[in-house]
């Protein structure tokens, strides 16, 4: 009982520095704010026109809405439909924690660190808590659109990144534990990953393609579930005990809202209503399609049934598989990388998880580290200048895919670690992992007080 008020206290601790942060920050924006922005400025230079589209504008004002729409109630549903009934809630919970906490995470710094300022390594602080973000300004990676709405559709990315890690600890993390977790992570693993690859960082300078996420959101948050799986343990009765899900009901309408959203998360990539954004819908789609008709066909010819769980895995597999190269490739290239996705992330969740014996509840590691993995290579292979400006492999550029590869590793090895190290880090001010007695009870009840009827 001791322990459970310390933990209460440290946790109102930090709750009230971020809080008193925030505060602080708060004034210091509302300077800055109440200034004379002067003319229309990009990256900190003045620009004779920088007057945002109406077109565009609307056009990321839906892919923002759509995006977000894909943590809640997207995974939210996704993940929640695959649990069983005692840990439903809980798992829900994660998600919406995410939306709200790294929201103003973002706001307070994350923007600031991504995607101002362009060092090699980290951003600046020129721009926390929004400090000079005015009605006119507008960010160098997107100057037809303000800059307030580029800083919210990026923390959409954001949110989703963080909350798609807890998928594989489901039905076993304490809920503190995840909420330092998620801090860290996002200060320690997203933030500086993100500006490598997006905000004009090291990687981005190399080249390294990654339109909508690849190796920013799906190999990143499968690799940290990957370390924070092997770190926590299986789960009880694991192999031995039916932990099927409670209600796929859910997880199918889930998959259905991130299939809608995820045309906002690639489309919206393009940072126009353009035809690139076109192609990369098209291609999205069609990954969609193809990963859930190879994954249902592989079930088919060695089960003699397809399921209705493997037919969404296939379709999120190929989703996430997309993503990095959505704005690269022909929309015909879709299909192909769809199929692939199928396929490979099958393996992975099926084959690679049982021989290395790793509890990844929701096959995270799976479907989108694997998938992104997978994505980022194809994008080097299949990248056409047309459309996105860069050849790939068949277009006579073998170098590009040694880029790609280049930055696979960078982000595995990367996000792995600071996963393990964060991991121990919490571990010393609670426990990762809820008791046994709690497991068997469910994290519905012992972690939040409720329980579905």
């Amino acid at each position: 009982m001791e322990s459970g008020t310390n933990t209460q206290q440290k946790l109102m601790r930090i709750l009230v520095a971020l809080l008193g942060v925030a505060l602080l920050c708060l004034l210091f924006s509302d300077v800055a704010l109440a200034e004379d922005a002067g003319p229309p400025a990009c990256g900190g230079k003045i620009l004779e026109k920088c007057t945002p589209n109406s077109g565009d504008t609307a056009w990321m004002l839906t892919s923002v809405a759509l995006v977000l729409m894909m943590t809640v109630p997207g995974l939210g549903l996704f993940y929640g439909g695959m649990v069983r009934k005692k840990n439903v809630l809980a798992t829900m919970a994660q998600s919406l924690t995410a939306v709200a906490l790294i929201s103003i995470l973002w706001v307070t710094f994350g923007y600031s660190l991504t995607f101002v300022g362009n060092g090699p390594w980290l951003g600046s602080l020129d721009s926390w808590f929004l400090a000079g973000i005015t009605m006119d300004s507008v960010n160098p990676a997107a100057k037809t659109i303000p800059e307030a709405l580029f800083m919210l559709y990026q923390m959409t990315f954001a949110i989703i990144t963080v909350a798609l890690v807890a998928g594989s600890v489901a039905d076993r993390m304490r809920f503190s534990a995840y909420v330092l977790f998620s801090i860290g992570w996002f200060i320690f693993a997203y933030v500086p990953l993100a500006h490598w690859v997006w905000g004009g960082g090291f990687l981005n300078s190399m080249g390294v393609l990654d339109f909508a996420g690849g190796l920013v959101v799906h190999l990143s948050a499968g690799t940290a579930g990957l370390v924070a799986a092997k770190v926590m343990g299986r789960r009880h009765g694991y192999g031995t005990e039916n932990l099927s899900p409670f209600d796929l009901s859910l997880a199918v309408m889930g998959t259905g809202l991130l299939w809608v959203g995820w045309f906002g998360f690639n489309g919206g990539s393009a940072f126009a209503a353009n035809s690139r954004a076109v192609m990369a819908i098209i291609a999205t789609h069609l990954a969609a399609c193809a990963g859930a008709l190879t994954w249902g066909a592989i079930e088919w010819s060695t089960r003699r049934k397809p399921s209705v769980l493997g037919m969404i895995s296939g379709a999120v597999a190929g989703l996430g598989t997309i993503t990095p190269a959505s704005g690269f490739v022909a929309p015909w290239h879709g299909v192909i990388i769809g199929i692939l996705a199928g396929l490979i992330c099958y393996w992975a969740c099926t084959w690679l998880k049982h021989r290395f014996r790793y509890d990844d509840s929701l096959d995270v590691f799976g479907v989108h580290g694997i998938g992104g993995l997978t994505g980022t290579l194809l994008a080097g292979m299949f990248a056409v200048s047309a459309i996105g400006g860069t050849s790939g492999l068949l277009e006579g550029n073998p170098k590009q895919l040694l880029i790609q590869l280049y930055g696979v590793i960078v982000t595995a090895l990367w996000c792995g670690v600071v996963t393990f190290v964060l991991l121990k880090l919490v571990s010393a001010f609670v426990p990762l992992r809820v008791s046994t007695q709690q497991e068997l009870e469910g994290l519905d009840i012992s972690q939040h007080g409720e329980a579905l009827q």
